[in-house]
């Protein structure tokens, strides 16, 4: 057989290395990685973890089946969205709200956010966000598109990677796992997929019998959402971390999911 040509390797490196870090399914190793597998992996981030989404659709789909209490539902489904991603992302979330309030010293910030211990600020903001993202989830449960619509904004939360590894963002720390992804994505491609994120949004809302203009809501929650944290982590920490990628994902996935959620 002929050998793979070097962009069909490094897509599959991508691939593999975005699915089998941001989900708990086990892929095989990537063959290579380096900068630009790493760059296609964060691109690759919202299909990477479609297993991820389906499988929380499916959590939703059973539980409105059920006659599930719609709280209940969403708390079930918030917690196989944890489960299904090792808890990675709302580790960095705690991590970085730590962080955050525990000193104006960015030295001081970063040792606080590498200890991986919750501490209240961490705690509360958990107790917050994964509140919101259940609450809004309930909000949906009964709605003929409720499994489709928190399917595809977990897929879509992902495009938060692109931004937060993006050309010009640096690491904040000279070691860790930043420092393998910061950067590798050129803002051409990020403004790419948030073009087809907003694009999704836009045929997300026409699948659910919403006004289109909804899904661009969507889309500007997400995005909202991630430039937040993105600004914050530059502003204290000067550069971002792996913890900083999880607390965007998880900070654009409950603005997306709240959007969704809007009457």
């Amino acid at each position: 057989m002929p050998a793979a040509s070097p962009t069909r390797s490094a897509l599959r490196d991508g691939w593999l290395l975005a699915a089998g870090t941001l989900t708990v399914v086990r892929w095989p190793s990537p063959s290579r990685v380096d900068r630009r597998s790493a760059g296609l992996a964060m691109l690759l981030a919202p299909i990477a973890v479609a297993p991820l989404g389906l499988a929380v659709a499916l959590v939703v789909w059973l539980g409105d089946l059920l006659d599930a209490p719609p709280l209940v539902v969403g708390l079930l489904a918030v917690g196989a969205l944890a489960l299904g991603s090792r808890g990675l992302h709302v580790d960095g979330l705690s991590d970085v709200a730590d962080s955050l309030t525990a000193s104006h010293d960015r030295d001081r910030s970063l040792e606080v956010m590498k200890g991986g211990t919750a501490g209240p600020a961490g705690a509360a903001t958990l107790v917050v966000v994964l509140g919101l993202q259940a609450a809004s989830i309930a909000a949906l449960v009964g709605t003929d598109a409720a499994p489709l619509v928190v399917g595809a904004v977990i897929c879509l939360s992902r495009a938060a990677l692109s931004v937060s590894c993006v050309a010009g963002v640096p690491a904040a720390r000279d070691s860790g796992l930043a420092v393998s992804f910061a950067g590798t994505v050129s803002r051409l491609a990020a403004l790419a997929t948030w073009g087809l994120v907003l694009g999704a949004g836009v045929g997300l809302a026409v699948a659910a019998d919403l006004p289109w203009w909804r899904g661009l809501v969507l889309g500007g929650a997400l995005l909202l959402g991630v430039l937040l944290v993105l600004e914050r982590c530059l502003r204290r920490h000067g550069g971002v971390t792996g913890d900083c990628f999880g607390a965007s994902i998880e900070i654009a996935l409950t603005a997306g999911l709240v959007a969704a959620s809007l009457p």
